[in-house]
């Protein structure tokens, strides 16, 4: 169960037990099929991982200021680069070894009497920046995918690297000290064929088991990918990974109406359109990214890890905000502008923290299992 998205001005979703099982289909995309190496670079494997980029594209308006800001004052790497991809398996390097030689010293700070009892803490992040790349996909290729709404990081374009993300710290994320990058598909209006960006757009890090042996931080430069932006199926009221409608109170989350094509809820009272995506919880601890981007990390089952991917890491959970209430003419994200339906909707995470920070957040709030926000401990308990 999750809370959706707090702070100022910013609605709060209370009927999500039902919204996260509804997005469960999209959110459980780790993929079956094995790696076959047989591919030169991540580049050349992702672009199998989306279907016609440049009919999206073209689909996808990018005359606006800020989808075609871009990462002009982004300093040129200097850091130590990761190691190069090997068939699309990029390999953890000693910053993990070192990351968790200072994670097994670091001391959990005692939680206060009040502390919540969910094993969590979270970003709070806004809506950066528009552009038609991912770095994880379609390294080093602008251009070459559909258009994306990044939060986080305010430097990430196609040529982003770890080392980038270590040097330009500029983020639109709270804690300051979260400078990953995180992206969706663009949402547009049907009817303006305007984008629709998100108004809220809040990052959990979480434990999905109940206890907490053997739990280890998120390790920087991990990319992963949550749903198929290849999926193209319809998403009526009722469906797995649609949009739904949340706000305080009870409420209907299906909408009270639905669009023309029946794939896009209309909210009632003041409820807005919402999305959760939830990401795996384990990984192989060998590599930061895999040729589909889904091989390298796991779902875990029975409260373990598979032995394949046995490292437990704090499971991402995307809640998703969008101020607007639905429309007959409905939306179509940029992945699927054809089909307007929702299934396609997927998201990506290009993982950087302070090590520092994100090593005691993990002792404190996941292994000691405490809620906490952006800055502590939380009161808050389900």
């Amino acid at each position: 169960m999750s809370r959706g998205i707090t702070g100022a001005g910013i609605a709060v979703v209370v009927v999500v037990a039902a919204a996260l099982a509804s997005c469960s289909g999209s959110a459980t995309g780790s993929a079956t099929g094995s790696a076959t190496g047989s591919a030169p670079s991540n580049a050349a494997v992702g672009a199998s991982a989306y279907a016609e980029p440049s009919a999206e594209v073209a689909t996808s308006p990018s005359s606006s200021p800020s989808a075609a800001a871009s990462t002009s004052a982004k300093p040129k790497q200097t850091a130590t680069p990761e190691a190069e991809a090997v068939n699309g398996w990029i390999p953890v390097g000693d910053a993990w070894r070192k990351q968790v030689a200072a994670f097994k010293a670091t001391k959990a700070d005692p939680p206060p009497a009040d502390a919540g009892n969910l094993p969590e803490f979270r970003a709070d992040c806004k809506y950066s920046h528009r552009l038609a790349d991912d770095p994880i996909v379609f390294p080093g290729l602008p251009g070459a995918s559909h258009m994306h709404s990044f939060v986080g990081n305010k430097a990430v374009d196609a040529d982003t690297r770890t080392a980038d993300l270590t040097k330009f710290t500029a983020t639109t994320c709270k804690p300051v000290k979260d400078r990953s990058a995180y992206w969706v598909p663009t949402l547009y209006d049907n009817a303006t064929r305007k984008p629709v960006e998100t108004t809220g757009f809040r990052v959990y890090y979480r434990s999905l088991q109940n206890n907490s042996a053997g739990q280890m931080p998120m390790p920087n430069g991990l990319r992963m990918i949550s749903g198929d932006a290849k999926k193209k199926e319809p998403t009526p009221r009722g469906a797995q990974g649609q949009f739904y409608c949340a706000f305080y109170g009870p409420g209907d989350i299906d909408g009270v109406a639905r669009s023309t094509n029946g794939n896009w809820p209309i909210c009632g009272g003041d409820a807005t359109l919402h999305f959760t995506l939830r990401f795996p919880d384990c990984w192989d601890g060998k590599h930061l990214d895999s040729p589909n981007h889904k091989d390298h990390v796991a779902y875990g089952s029975g409260n373990a890890c598979p032995a394949d991917h046995p490292v437990k890491i704090p499971s991402l959970t995307f809640e998703i905000q969008y101020g607007v209430k639905g429309s007959k003419a409905g939306y179509y994200l940029s992945s699927d502008p054809t089909g307007k339906s929702a299934s396609s909707m997927h998201g990506d995470a290009f993982v950087m923290w302070d090590v520092d920070a994100m090593n005691q957040r993990t002792k404190n709030c996941i292994v000691q299992r405490r809620t906490c926000n952006n800055d502590g401990y939380d009161p808050f308990s389900y």
